[in-house]
């Protein structure tokens, strides 16, 4: 093969891990907008608790608790997807620079693609813990009376039923 042949060979070969490059940056587009939702969240709550003898001080606490492990769970997500980022990049790079010096590294590629698979997986599973805990404290905030009527009418259905 001529020089241009391979160099277009090659640039074929690092169109996938460009690719995948991608979603993995759309992937750190959508848990960062997370993290600075529960950043957002926790802001207000502690605004709350900052008043001079704060009503429901006890809930405010306990939601910045688990605000706070959600937002734990996406700075490790965040790591991770960084890091398959940086991996994908290292893929490439090796490529190129394999081809340029005429040395073998499927090995080394091998390794970085696994590598960044991995932290991938990783990542996504703790995007999939902070999504669980989310939905595990999703309460609507109905006012008193309605929140009453709705628990009545579900029992009275239930009973209903039997």
């Amino acid at each position: 093969m001529n020089q241009i042949d391979e160099i277009a060979h090659l640039i074929q070969l690092s169109v996938a891990p460009v690719f995948l490059l991608t979603g993995v940056g759309t992937l750190l587009n959508v848990l960062s907008g997370r993290l600075a939702r529960i950043v957002d969240r926790a802001r207000v709550l502690e605004q709350r608790l900052d008043t001079p003898d704060p009503p429901h001080a006890a809930a405010i606490g306990n939601e910045l608790r688990v605000l706070e492990r959600r937002g734990s769970l996406m700075y490790q997500a965040i790591k991770l997807s960084t890091m398959s980022a940086l991996l994908v990049c290292l893929v490439i790079a090796v490529l190129f620079a394999s081809s340029r010096l005429h040395y073998s590294t499927g090995l080394i590629v091998s390794g970085l693609f696994i590598a960044a698979m991995l932290a991938s997986i990783v990542s996504l599973a703790l995007f999939l813990r902070e999504v669980y805990f989310a939905i595990g404290t999703f309460e609507i905030a109905l006012p008193a009376g309605t929140r009453q009527q709705a628990t009545d009418r579900r029992m009275h259905a239930t009973q209903d039923k039997r």
